[in-house]
């Protein structure tokens, strides 16, 4: 499963936003490091169901919306010099090795300083930490490189030392695939001869790693209570995607559902209140209601939305059996979402269903046109596909 990792100084948001976006119970305080031990919860990427484009319902989405499964994970608040130790540093850093992308969780308000201490609305600038997780992010792995670098000059002693090759052995401990990393080498400029390196090598090297490894999406918390201006300033001042956002609006429109009061799916731009509410509760939902009109909804499903089908650029498969009714063995239509990075092929597809499926491929359908097609095709958004392979 896809994993997006909740990144950013302690209470910014990170755990609201994760309880809205999994609705699972986790510590939220007003303190530095609520969250101790990594929470690891499944939320959704929303997208158009394919069953739209017939008559009925499937029955695994929500009035055509679907939502497929993405791992979400929140981990301990970083504060200024983590990838030294400080706070819960290493702890958080190390807990992100397997994210494929990274949502920095900011204070948009700037009621928080630079510690994650409480302050005024609007004392601190959250433009300051606007390039504050990545900058950790790749001064830590620096550091890594950096460690293990008299390993790699012991090496070079060998006569058949390949640098590209001990740099591969590296970094693939650290999240980086061998394609990774091959592809960071094939653009950064490095000295063949590992006792010839800088740190400036070694920092040039990490940066470009963690933006392939780690992309970042910047989450403008708190937009609902930002002085004007900030989440503009955020958006012009990285080059980053910025979603603004109110984790606290998402949760509250999450639980009025659970309740029965409102019905909204998470992702729209609006919501209708359908049962009996308090003066009081009108006022506060209709506050979020003036929020999501001017940033077209809460921004949470914004954020992962982008984060994965932006960001990470994947797209949305639906494997079946039966290629006519768009259902599996068991008659359930469109029972399963698979999300594969662009480019796919059928046979990708395969293999993220099964390895036995794909080690046994032997050709695919298109079940929209119901026509045969070639193992090389590149698959699209949306795409309905029966997967022919002697495993089935």
């Amino acid at each position: 499963m896809l994993s997006v990792a909740l990144a950013g100084k302690p209470n910014a948001g990170k755990s609201t936003f994760y309880t809205a976006a999994t609705m699972a119970d986790v510590d939220v305080g007003n303190y530095p490091f609520t969250t101790i031990d990594p929470n690891r919860g499944v939320t959704h990427a929303r997208t158009r169901c394919p069953c739209l484009d017939r008559e009925t319902r499937c029955g695994n989405c929500e009035a055509g919306i679907r939502y497929v499964p993405v791992e979400l994970l929140d981990v301990a608040g970083l504060v200024p010099g983590a990838h030294e130790g400080r706070g819960l540093g290493n702890q958080f850093l190390d807990a992100l090795t397997d994210a494929d992308a990274i949502l920095s969780v900011v204070d948009a308000a700037g009621e928080t300083n630079a510690e994650g201490e409480p302050t005024e609305v609007g004392a601190f600038d959250p433009l300051e930490e606007a390039d504050f997780v990545e900058a950790e992010l790749e001064q830590w792995l620096a550091g890594i490189i950096a460690d293990n670098w008299e390993t790699v000059v012991r090496k070079s002693r060998s006569p058949d030392f390949d640098i590209d090759d001990a740099l591969t052995e590296m970094l693939t401990g650290f999240g980086a695939t061998v394609y990774d990393v091959a592809a960071s080498l094939r653009v950064v400029e490095y000295p063949q001869d590992p006792q010839q390196w800088t740190d400036d090598d070694r920092e040039r090297l990490a940066r470009d790693v963690r933006e392939r490894t780690k992309p970042i999406v910047l989450v403008a918390n708190k937009a609902d209570i930002a002085p004007d201006g900030n989440v503009d300033r955020l958006r012009e001042g990285t080059t980053v995607p910025v979603a603004a956002a109110t984790a606290d609006g998402e949760l509250a429109l999450r639980t009025a559902v659970d309740a029965g009061v409102v019905e909204y799916h998470p992702g729209d731009a609006d919501f209708d209140v359908a049962g009996e509410v308090s003066d009081a509760q009108r006022d506060g939902l209709e506050t979020i209601r003036d929020v999501m009109a001017e940033h077209d909804g809460t921004g949470v499903q914004t954020a992962i939305n982008t984060a994965v089908y932006d960001t990470l650029d994947r797209i949305t498969v639906y494997p079946v059996e039966n290629e006519t009714r768009w259902t599996d063995g068991s008659g359930e239509t469109l029972p399963d979402a698979v999300l594969l990075p662009r480019g796919s092929t059928p046979k990708d597809l395969a293999y993220a269903v099964h390895s036995d499926i794909g080690d046994g491929y032997l050709h695919a359908v298109d079940a929209r046109s119901d026509r045969r097609i070639g193992e090389d095709h590149e698959l699209e958004e949306g795409d309905v596909v029966k997967v022919v392979s002697t495993a089935n």
